[in-house]
Order: C-alpha cells, then structure tokens, then sequence
C-alpha cells in the first residue's frame, strides 16, 4: 500500500504544486513527502470541496486522500485539514526558508506542522500552537519523529511566544494579535486569514521592516477559516465584509501609528491597512481569486 500511497503522493504534489504557481520546488517535494495518512486518523474519511458537504469515502483506499479538498478531523465541528492548493500558494507567498524558525497557530492534527517542518529543515524550528487539547495530542503523537517541531497546547496568543521568521496561523481573526507582530524578528513575515468565523476574508501577508510603524502587507487570496478564539470582534466583521465586497488586491501597507488617511481600506483599533506602499518593497506575488482553505483546525 505505501508504494500506491507514494505513487498518489507525487502526482498529488505535483499537481497542486502546479495550480499554487509555486516557484519553489521545495513546495511540491514537502507535499510529496508527508503522508496526509498520518495525519487524517483511520479510513474511512469525510471529504469535502470547501463549502459543500462532506461525503464519505468508500474506503480507506489513500487515493482518496491525495485530492484538493478538505479532509475532516471533526466534521461536527467542521475541524477539517485545510485545502492544500491553498496552502501550498500561501506558503509559497511567505517563501519559507531553510533554516527558520516557525510558529504555527491552529495545528490541528499536524499535517501542515510536518510540511513547515519539511521546508525548514533540520536546522530549522517549527513551534505549533493548538488550544482543543485532543488535536494537540494528536499532533504530538503524529510528529514525535520529527525533532525540530514541538506542540504546545494551550493559546498562540500570548506575551512569551518565541521570536520567528514565520508566523503562520490556520485560524481566523478580526485583526492580527499584537503578540504575533511582536514575535516576528526583523524581515519576518506573518500569514493568517483576516477573516472572522463565518465569514470568507483574505489571507494577509505582513512583513515586519527593520525599522518604523509602516509594514509592507498585501493580501495572497481569499480565505475562511475557523474563528480564532480571543480574535473575534461582530461589528470588524460587518466592516471586513463591507471593505471586501469593495476589493482587496490594492492593500500594500499595515499602518501601526497615525490617524487613517484617504487610502484606508480598513482600520481597527490602533492599527489600520493602506493601500500606499511601505517604504520597503515586498517580492511580488499575484494575488489570486478563489483560494480558501474552508473551515480548517481551531486555533487559539
């Protein structure tokens, strides 16, 4: 069966390698890599193309792993492994290096933990964050074998999170956590889906300068998610809404001090989005229409 498994594997790496667009060949080797079985739990499976029910698998057959769609780890609670074409393009975006260090809010049961894991290498870290206590033992279990990862379960949310390169949150918010942007070392780059529960926002890239309040950001596509817990605000997401249905692909800038100015897209409590350029540009990425990973694993 491994060898069906692998063969399933490498077309499946190849293919949403090729839809993300994703320069880095290190992408679809990662995605051919890590078995998606280790992390979905026993077949048969509950699959879904996002927004749309599950349906069951016929069997526990891998094939039916190795798709661009959403794999159930709680369909009550619609805790789902992500899509991986949307992943594979956002993580594309960030352009994860060897080396890095990276926190990971909302592991679920690890399978996007493994493939940071992989684009980092072994000299490399990858902290992963997952508040619901039964995935967070999943996830420590599925990647004991993998040394440069830990699992700590308990709020990506907090004061002592180590510094990193990467930020990379499978969870939605209304704003992005102070904490995160204070994590970030200089040149480090936070990804997380602006985009409270219930809602489809965008997933925003912002890259923290070496110096100053204005940070290059631009948006890498559409996404929803779960809501992030503590990150959730009613009326930011009536005006989230608002401000995408008006379009997103201008955005170019966070701003973390001074009034909002005529190109503010959306500002929320002390901190705001421009559509002016940061004075430090950011490497170009077409954003692209249509990429959500659907209600992917509760983080903190």
């Amino acid at each position: 069966m491994e060898d069906r498994s692998a063969k399933y594997r490498a077309f499946y790496a190849q293919l949403i390698s090729a839809a993300a667009r994703a320069a880095d060949p290190r992408i679809e080797e990662a995605f051919r890599t890590v078995r998606r079985e280790t992390f979905a739990g026993p077949g048969p499976w509950s699959i879904s193309v996002g927004g749309h029910p599950y349906v069951v698998t016929p069997d526990d057959d891998p094939a039916f792993l190795y798709q661009n769609t959403l794999l159930a780890l709680d369909s009550a609670r619609g805790l789902n492994i992500g899509m991986p074409g949307a992943h594979a393009y956002w993580l594309s975006g960030c352009a994860v290096k060897e080396g890095e260090t990276v926190i990971q809010i909302g592991a679920g049961s690890g399978y996007y933990t493994a493939i940071l894991a992989h684009l980092v290498g072994p000299g490399g870290r990858v902290h992963a964050y997952e508040i619901d206590e039964r995935l967070a033992g999943l996830a420590r279990e599925n990647l004991k074998d993998i040394a440069h990862t830990d699992v700590r379960d308990r709020s990506g949310i907090a004061s002592d999170l180590p510094k990193a390169d990467v930020i990379y949150v499978c969870a939605g918010a209304a704003q992005p956590a102070t904490e995160w942007l204070d994590a970030l070392l200089p040149g480090g780059r936070l990804v997380f889906p602006l985009a409270p529960e219930g809602m489809i926002g965008g997933m925003l890239m912002i890259t923290r300068p070496d110096e100053g309040a204005v940070w290059p950001a631009k948006f890498l596509g559409r996404a929803q998610f779960i809501g992030c817990a503590g990150l959730q605000n009613a009326d930011a997401a009536r005006r989230l809404a608002e401000a995408f249905a008006r379009g997103w692909e201008g955005v170019q800038s966070l701003r973390r001090e001074g009034a909002p100015d005529e190109t503010c897209w959306f500002a929320g409590e002390g901190w705001w989005l421009s559509t002016a350029p940061a004075p430090v540009a950011t490497a170009p990425i077409k954003p692209q229409r249509g990429h959500h990973a659907g209600l992917v694993a509760r983080a903190s």
